[in-house]
């Protein structure tokens, strides 16, 4: 079956020859240009084993992190047909298992995969070259090999799974504003680099981090010491494991569930509605967006929250504290608020909540529901704020616990919200009304400061980590960065759970409240 499937693709590969000459001819100038910058790439990697190790090292584990994280995301906005498709092999009768292997073999015979294969090996030379042993060079070309191929089956498998027929102008949108968040840092990164007479130290611990991560401790193993080869080996070997359960899940997902048969004219003009999962949740987070960017009450929070949150670094310029230190402070402050904005959604629909409780939504579906705009639009201003932040201040090395305190702090915010929303919401503008026309209330400012004072609080470890890598020792960094997540993360699972259980007990309160507010 392997021997069939790779005589397949090379048939496909020559096929590919024979097309009209117009078409014939963009193939073969993209061909052409293809090779002369794998070529290119090949000599100068090549040209690493002249170098010192340091620098190499550097230089390896940068390009090898690029390479990954490009096999990952192109394939989710090319849109382009896979010859290779797990559904394609369901009327042979092949066990998933078995499929989900013969189809990664198969993936090395094609034009990403030979680049591939042609940069790993310039990759290995410039280890051995290096001095590198012989056991490590093979064992991270392997790996290497397996992670970007894994990470581009497994990226096409979701593509084809969850975004065929759902490519629409709003996906369009969150697939580019997704790509932003890692695009625009490495670009303001890149930009930022100053070469001297060797490698910038901003890129040095750029590498330092990224050898870490899933993205480059597969090229980091050959040139690292004793400690930090075994760490790298441990985040290689769980990464390429963690890919290959994806890849067999999503190969025994692929042949077990029929694609529906909905053609993409049909899904025209739903908008969000199209691009949301077709389920409950689904709908109430594109009804939640619509609202969110049509609605003047929840653009002028989108608004304030950034100018405010910058309006905070003049009096700390004019007292004196380091233009340095400033700028970190902005965006946990806007973390902290984009949480916290989430704590009153629900009196914000008026007697439009009617609509859940007449359908019998769960309260852990429409807790989970109404969080979609508020990370749909948090998300890319943190990231471009963290990263201008970073850029200002220099040290690229705070990066991970910034981000690690700034997740902290909106993932509390959006948890104990959560539960706000439901336990106690209070009357706010009509819809209609000006964004800064408040009603008369006795009630409210207890709710907001309990869900801010709850996100600082949960907090604090990310907080103090975070301090530490500025002040003492950067080694903080990726504690304050897992510890961030960690804590984040699970205040905001129980408090989308709780909040849930708050809005099933309360429904009744609530639909009261909201009709006559």
């Amino acid at each position: 079956m392997v021997a069939h499937v790779l005589r397949l693709r090379f048939d496909l590969l020559i096929g590919a020859l024979r097309a009209r000459p117009a078409v014939l001819v963009r193939r073969l100038v993209g061909l052409v240009l293809l090779s002369v910058v794998i070529v290119s790439v090949f000599a100068a990697v090549s040209r690493l084993r002249a170098a010192t190790d340091e620098t190499a090292s550097t230089l390896i584990v940068v390009l090898g992190s690029l390479l990954v994280a490009g096999f990952a995301l192109v394939p989710l906005f090319s849109g382009a047909d896979d010859p290779l498709d797990p559904r394609r092999f369901a009327t042979l009768g092949v066990e998933p298992g078995p499929l989900a292997w013969i189809v990664l073999t198969g993936s090395v015979i094609g034009v990403p995969g030979l680049a591939l294969i042609a940069l790993v090996v310039a990759l290995a030379l410039a280890w051995s070259g290096l001095g590198a042993p012989a056991v490590l060079v093979v064992l991270s070309a392997a790996l290497g090999v397996a992670t970007c191929l894994l990470a581009a089956r497994c990226a096409m498998a979701i593509g084809a799974l969850a975004l065929r027929d759902r490519r629409t102008p709003q996906l369009t949108g969150v697939l580019i504003v997704a790509a932003s968040v890692i695009v625009i840092p490495a670009c303001v990164f890149l930009f930022s680099l100053e070469w001297g007479d060797g490698v910038p130290t901003s890129l040095v611990e750029a590498a330092s981090a990224l050898a870490i991560s899933p993205l480059g401790a597969v090229w980091a193993m050959p040139l690292r010491a004793d400690d930090d080869l075994v760490r790298s080996i441990v985040v290689a070997v769980v990464t390429v494991g963690g890919l290959a359960v994806l890849w067999h899940w999503l190969v025994r997902r692929a042949l077990t569930t029929t694609q529906r048969p909905v053609p993409v004219r049909e899904r025209r003009g739903l908008g969000w509605f199209a691009v949301m999962p077709g389920l409950p949740g689904g709908a109430i987070a594109a009804r939640s967006v619509v609202y969110w960017f049509a609605d003047p009450r929840h653009l002028a929070n989108i608004v304030i929250i950034p100018i405010a949150s910058l309006l905070v670094m003049a009096p700390l310029l004019i007292v004196g504290v380091p233009l340095e230190i400033v700028v970190l402070v902005p965006a946990p402050l806007m973390a902290l608020f984009f949480g916290w904005v989430a704590h009153n959604d629900l009196a914000y629909d008026g007697t439009a909540v009617w609509l859940h409780f007449a359908a019998g939504v769960r309260g852990v579906t429409d807790r989970l529901g109404r969080l979609a705009p508020v990370v749909l639009l948090a998300v890319p201003v943190l990231a471009a704020t963290i990263t201008a932040a970073i850029w200002i201040n220099g040290r690229w090395a705070l990066l991970p616990a910034l981000i690690g305190v700034c997740a902290a702090l909106f993932a509390a915010g959006l948890g104990f919200g959560s539960i706000a929303s439901a336990a106690a919401p209070y009357p706010v503008a009509r819809p209609g009304d000006g964004p800064f026309e408040q009603p008369q209330r006795t009630g409210g400012a207890l709710t907001q400061g309990l869900v801010l004072l709850g996100a600082v609080v949960a907090a604090v470890p990310a907080l103090w980590w975070g301090w530490l890598t500025a002040t003492t020792n950067q080694e903080y960094a990726w504690t304050a960065l897992w510890g961030g997540v960690a804590i984040g993360g699970g205040i905001l699972i129980a408090g989308v759970v709780v909040g849930g259980a708050v809005y099933d007990r309360r429904a009744s309160r609530l639909m009261e409240f909201a009709e006559t507010m």
